[in-house]
């Protein structure tokens, strides 16, 4: 056998929204550091804002991975909708939809690595399912998918669509999914679900030190597959400057001139896009509070990131300067995972997606939970009532409401300057501190990471 015939070729299928392109290029750099050569398949867009967005690692690193712009048929976005009544960002449905005409090359792609390579692992975001389902015609080839929400949330989704059995843990109240999803997208991923039986083994973004109880529910409801925890898939020291080109985002020279967690980070990621009632009334809060901020304020992301009029959301007159010595307004991409690594970060007021929410914890600062959509709502129960390591800012049984700039003012004081606050960050700093232990030679994650690449270089 030559040594090309023995390689085993690895071949990754993202979901195209950024929280989900972003875990799989985490996970082609774990990859990649055993020596297996990675493939990223995507639309160019999709690989190119994957690329543009690198944080926490030497971008050109990404050089190393194979990947493969994919052609899709034109689609066409409508803008986000501020006004939208459900808050799931269901201008990116067509986006999503056109993503069945990766089908093809992917199919391809998969024939000729299989020609050329002993063995090929796919593995795909657990929305792409439909995308690999040509995996099974393959003998050579196997397929894993990557479930890139927590364990918490894909266990009541699993639990409840098995009409809630008998389990021996403690099963706390969540909210219903009423206003998580569009009908559209709910039939979106019902969809993609049936093609899972055809893999062998599940990824999860998450750690046993994070939620150790219900990645073993999992385990324990999921049989006749095999189970990886091989998260935090974000890197967990990161370097101080970007070492390709030397340059900072300016917001992190405006963190070095401040405190240690003297500064609240308030950002609602990719997919949230907020009305300009709601901006004013957080806007005033924020500037009440008395607490200095940096606040990440962009729409949501459009299908294609690099194209299009975005719509510039308005705050107060005069706002940004008479905020300027407490806050800082940043109206561009932010540079997340450094900004949550500085040391002035003592905060975050957050969405709770689970890439937030795990960025958030492996650096040990404390959430302020206000969710959107999608998975957030679990999301924030886990992180306020479980885990401890956050509070409340608005309550989901109030999605409807205005959070009004009161309302913000007493949640950023109680996350930044009271006792509550300081056992919150206390806990949020331990749990960070043992994550990150787990990392270390030999311990939880190394196990789960050796285990895996054994399993699929067999």
């Amino acid at each position: 056998m030559t040594n090309q015939e023995n390689t085993v070729a690895v071949v990754m299928v993202p979901f195209p929204a950024q929280g989900h392109l972003n875990q799989l290029l985490h996970l082609c750099r774990f990859i990649l550091s055993y020596g297996i050569p990675v493939h990223y398949v995507g639309t160019s867009t999709h690989n190119r804002q994957a690329k543009a967005r690198v944080q926490g690692w030497d971008p050109l690193a990404v050089a190393s991975f194979h990947f493969h712009d994919c052609q899709v048929p034109p689609f066409s976005c409508p803008p986000p909708n501020p006004d939208a009544t459900i808050k799931f960002p269901s201008h990116l449905q067509p986006c999503f939809d056109a993503c069945w005409h990766l089908r093809k090359p992917v199919a391809q792609l998969l024939g000729t690595l299989s020609s050329r390579a002993r063995k090929v692992i796919i593995i795909h975001d657990s929305m792409m399912g439909s995308v690999v389902q040509d995996v099974g015609s393959i003998p050579n080839a196997e397929s894993y998918a990557l479930h890139t929400v927590s364990a918490f949330t894909l266990f009541f989704f699993m639990w409840e669509s098995m009409g809630k059995p008998q389990v021996d843990a403690e099963i706390p109240d969540v909210p219903s999914l009423e206003g998580c999803f569009t009908k559209d997208f709910s039939d979106f991923i019902a969809m993609q679900h049936k093609y899972l039986n055809v893999n062998a083994g599940s990824i999860y973004n998450t750690s046993k030190v994070i939620e150790g109880t219900y990645l073993e529910l999992l385990r324990e409801h999921i049989r006749g597959r095999q189970h990886w925890a091989l998260g935090p898939l974000n890197p967990l020291r990161v370097p101080e400057k970007n070492s390709s080109s030397g340059s900072r985002h300016h917001c992190l020279e405006w963190l070095d001139k401040q405190a240690i967690n003297s500064v609240l980070y308030v950002s609602f990621g990719t997919t949230t896009t907020m009305g300009d009632e709601q901006i004013q009334e957080l806007a005033i809060g924020l500037r009440r509070s008395n607490q200095k901020f940096i606040w990440v304020l962009r729409d949501a992301d459009r299908g294609d990131v690099f194209n299009g009029e975005v719509r510039s959301p308005e705050i107060p007159k005069g706002y940004d300067d008479s905020a300027k010595d407490k806050g800082l307004v940043v109206r561009d991409w932010a540079p997340q995972l450094e900004i949550l690594a500085h040391a002035a970060i003592g905060g975050f007021v957050s969405h709770c997606g689970w890439n937030s929410c795990m960025e958030s914890i492996t650096m040990g600062v404390p959430i302020g939970a206000w969710p959107m959509h999608s998975d957030q709502p679990r999301n924030a129960v886990l992180i306020t009532k479980l885990l401890k390591v956050g509070i409340t800012v608005r309550d989901w049984a109030h999605r409807d409401d205005i959070v009004t700039a009161a309302l913000v003012e007493n949640a950023v004081r109680r996350l930044m300057a009271s006792k509550e606050g300081d056992e919150v960050r206390k806990r949020a700093a331990e749990l960070g501190g043992a994550v990150r232990q787990s990392v270390g030679e030999g311990e939880i994650f190394s196990e789960e990471w050796d285990s895996f690449i054994t399993h699929i270089i067999r």
